[in-house]
């Protein structure tokens, strides 16, 4: 059993999700409201995310837009957490989520792991980005 994310954009899912495949790689699939079967005349021609899954490492994260015209209140109380294979590979990660985002928690030294900061990226994804863990003391 797994608990993979889901989390909502607000008409940007397609570029933030183009932008996590080439941050973590993996390969990313994509269906819109317009090619849903007997979708509404409200999403006919609708270019805006229905339903995507990054798949990454044997993990998936998934996400849509919200529908065309209903209002959202994307990622307010959800973050992502990724533990990065080393220190400076969580570094290159945090950096580039924080670019034209909002830094949280700079990415530092704590007690449980050599780097861990959080951030809010340019799509409104809360992320934590962790070193590898390690034992206190």
């Amino acid at each position: 059993m797994s608990f993979d994310p889901y989390i909502h954009f607000q008409g940007n899912a397609r570029a933030a999700l183009e932008a996590y495949r080439d941050l973590f790689g993996g390969t990313l699939e994509m269906m819109t409201y317009a090619q849903m079967p007997e979708a509404p005349a409200e999403m006919q021609g609708s270019d805006l995310i229905l339903h995507a899954t990054l798949r990454v490492g044997g993990r998936s994260l998934m996400a849509s837009d919200f529908p065309p015209g209903m209002a959202g209140d994307p990622q307010k109380a959800v973050s992502i957490s990724h533990e990065a294979a080393s220190e400076a590979e969580a570094r290159r990660i945090f950096a580039a989520l924080s670019e034209g985002g909002a830094v949280i928690m700079e990415f530092q030294p704590t007690f449980w792991s050599d780097g861990f900061g959080m951030v809010k990226d340019r799509f409104g994804t809360h992320w934590m980005i962790s070193s590898p863990w390690r034992q206190p003391g």
